[in-house]
């Protein structure tokens, strides 16, 4: 990589520039809390900007043509994002709350363009983009914070936090910022010059230009040779302007409810095809939808599922015809299903595994207690039950109510060790399917005419004469 601030170096069609406000030394502090609204309204707006790009992409696979509709709104995003960033901690560098508005604003100390592409790679040749890209994603994944420094959040985790190049320039300059009253201009400029570098990288992976980005960094508050905001290459034919289309608060909510209803279809498309293969593939000769076999082994006393309830609060009872649950084992073993309250009253104070899935035997957590005081095969409450060494099958229609499923050897002794699959018959599933399916269907095409109308290009208003 290399700093450089050449006057001749060539304008990069995304262009981005912020200028320095003396901002205040706490200020920053707060403004991550100061800025809630936006990150709500930029969490649906991103949701947006991807599903269509993808969009977009297939727009210019088999067409050439970035839909103009499409560039005005993803440019937008970009310049909403980099007015957030720019006031908060991609820059910190004023103090001016940002505007909620897709549209350029002039007076604000952030600012950002791209040239619309007037053509665009398209066929085969664009199935290379993303390979080609791989190293600039790289490098601003390390700036942004994808890649240079992460933590977990908390023991157990699934969430992390990452730090990237400019986080850490902005904290440094924070930090001056609060003792010394100022924020150090040589931070600024190669701040501005990381941001340019992501923003670069930004719109060549979302297809918003062809051109590949450098590999610069261009710092301060302008582009390179730039005396004036955006104007077009010296020595060049000025670029294609941006679609100039205002986009008002009533099209961007249209945009976001029409791309949650796409993505929310696609759900159902995706789970209504799920159910529909499951339904044609997995049953077997007597109509059961079954699982492999899973081992099951402890040394407590038993194995004992989660509680599951029927009836009107819980599972629907016409969902599922009949369970069926196998077990294979060398000595005799207890499979029972029986009412939650009677089955932990008995195990009460017995070592166990317990609050697991059936089929997933790491799920459950072990509890430490004594032996039952009767054999499992003694007690009375159970609805069903097989009982035996080899291979026993246990057979138990849903009835009303909440219950559990425990595995025990017969005798109720410790050392649990079986071979346990299960299945359950689900009559309607292919009606479910279908059901699915055809809402999925109908809301797709109801959330594609919301974003196409959304997008779709505006004829300008004539002036009044």
């Amino acid at each position: 990589m290399q700093a450089t601030i050449d006057s001749a170096a060539p304008a990069y069609p995304a262009r981005l520039e912020g200028h320095l406000e003396q901002p205040s030394r706490l200020l920053w502090v707060v403004k991550w809390l100061l800025l809630i609204p936006h990150f709500f309204c930029l969490a649906f707006l991103w949701l947006a900007f991807v599903l269509l790009s993808f969009v977009s992409f297939f727009a210019l696979l088999f067409g050439g043509h970035y839909p103009q509709g499409i560039f005005a709104f993803n440019l937008g995003v970009l310049r909403w994002s980099w007015r957030v960033g720019f006031y908060a901690f991609a820059a910190n560098g004023t103090d001016r709350y940002p505007p909620f508005t897709l549209a350029d604003v002039p007076d604000y100390p952030a600012r950002l363009e791209i040239d619309y592409p007037s053509m665009q790679r398209h066929g085969l040749p664009l199935i290379g983009w993303w390979l080609a890209g791989l190293p600039q994603y790289l490098v601003a994944g390390v700036f942004i914070g994808a890649g240079m420094l992460t933590w977990q959040v908390g023991p157990g985790s699934p969430w992390s936090v990452g730090i990237g190049l400019v986080d850490l320039l902005v904290f440094f300059a924070v930090i001056a910022l609060l003792f010394r009253g100022a924020y150090p201009r040589s931070i600024f400029d190669l701040v501005l010059g990381l941001n340019r570098w992501v923003l670069r990288v930004g719109a060549y992976g979302a297809l918003m230009t062809r051109e590949y980005p450098p590999f610069r960094i261009d710092p301060g508050e302008l582009e390179p040779g730039q005396a004036a905001l955006f104007p077009a290459r010296a020595g060049t034919e000025p670029a294609a302007a941006a679609p100039a289309e205002r986009w008002g608060a009533g099209r961007v909510i249209a945009l976001v409810v029409g791309t949650l209803a796409t993505l929310i279809a696609l759900a159902l498309l995706a789970g209504g095809t799920t159910a529909l293969v499951y339904d044609q593939t997995q049953r077997d000769a007597a109509g059961y939808l079954t699982t492999g076999p899973s081992t099951y082994a402890t040394e407590t006393h038993a194995f004992v599922s989660d509680s599951y309830r029927t009836g009107t609060d819980g599972i629907p009872r016409g969902l599922i015809g009949r369970v069926r649950i196998v077990s294979t084992a060398t000595r005799p073993v207890f499979l029972g299903i029986g009412p939650t309250r009677a089955v932990e009253s008995y195990l009460a104070g017995v070592s166990r595994e317990a609050g697991g899935v059936p089929g997933r035997p790491g799920d459950f957590s072990a509890r430490g207690g004594g032996s039952p005081r009767t054999a499992p095969t003694a007690q009375s409450f159970w609805t069903a039950t097989a009982v035996g060494s080899g291979t026993q099958t246990l057979t138990w229609k849903p009835e009303s109510g909440r219950w559990e499923i425990v595995l025990m050897n017969a005798d109720g002794s410790a050392g649990v060790l079986a071979q346990v699959g299960g299945g359950a018959t689900v009559p309607h599933l292919l009606s479910i399917a279908i059901g699915i399916l055809v809402a999925g269907a109908f809301v797709l095409l109801v959330g594609a005419g919301i974003v196409f109308a959304a997008v779709r290009r505006r004829a300008p208003t004539p002036a009044n004469v």
